[in-house]
Formats: structure tokens, sequence, C-alpha cells
């Protein structure tokens, strides 16, 4: 059986909704998932489990207030993951041109500095075309599980 962890940026619930069926799904399948909605650095310094970050992007392309701590915390102590897994889903609106799915890119980017290791591309899902993001991303996850694996 294989952990993994989500680390949710919600705004409007969106993200979180995706995280929540993502975790129905893979828990029938057997994975123990963890959501986590208001995710704080130990938990993923107590943990090697591979990470899923679904958020969605704010602003002008900016981390959602949840998951703001947890990402500034990670951009200012950079506890080492060294090859842990990590892939991303991000909620965005591509009306806001070069900021869509901003926040994905960062967590990227935060991740990246703390040596872990990105799996498959990330899964950019477009409000503008996807009323049920969640359709958009089990297909997708499926995928990523099977990369992590492998």
């Amino acid at each position: 059986m294989t952990d993994i962890r989500i680390l949710v940026g919600s705004v409007y619930g969106g993200a979180l909704m995706t995280a929540r069926a993502i975790k129905q799904a893979l828990d029938a399948e057997g994975y123990s998932v963890k959501v986590l909605e208001n995710p704080v650095l130990e938990d993923i310094t107590s943990d090697t489990s591979p990470l899923l970050v679904c958020t969605s992007t704010t602003g002008e392309g900016e981390v959602p207030g949840n998951l703001l701590p947890f990402y500034v915390a990670l951009r200012d102590q950079l506890p080492q993951q060294p090859g842990r897994p990590f892939g991303i889903i991000v909620l965005g609106d591509s009306s806001y041109g070069d900021t869509f799915c901003g926040a994905g890119e960062l967590m990227e980017e935060a991740l990246y500095e703390t040596a872990a290791r990105k799996v498959g591309d990330t899964l950019r899902i477009d409000a503008l075309e996807t009323q049920e993001p969640e359709e958009e991303a089990l297909p997708w996850v499926r995928e990523w599980i099977s990369a992590v694996l492998n």
C-alpha cells in the first residue's frame, strides 16, 4: 500500500472538493490518502510519502491563503526532501493570462528547492473549460501514481 499526502490550497472549495474526490477514489483502490487542508511543514518532514499538491490560484497567480503559510515556511526553511516524488494539480482561469495556474508554478519551484523530484507533467485545469475538475484529475492521478510506483 502506498501512502499519499495531498497538500490543498483552496479559495472557493474547488481544489478541496477535487482532493476529497481523489482521496475517495484512491482509498477505495487500497491506497492510504491524507488530505491536508491547512498543511504545516511537519506534515512533510515527519513522513516520506509522495506529495500531491492540489491547489487553486488566487489573485495575480498567488497561492491561496490556507496554503500560503506552508508555502512561506517551505521557501524560508527549505527542509530537504531529496528524491521525494511530487505532483501538481492546479486549478485556474485562463482569462487571467500570464498568471493562469501561477500557484502551481510557485509550489513546484518551492518543492524543487527542497530537492524533491517531480513526477509527470502538471495538470492545469481551466475553470473556463471544466465545471467538475475531479473528472480531469482522477485519470491524471492514476497515471501519476503509476509513474511514482515505477
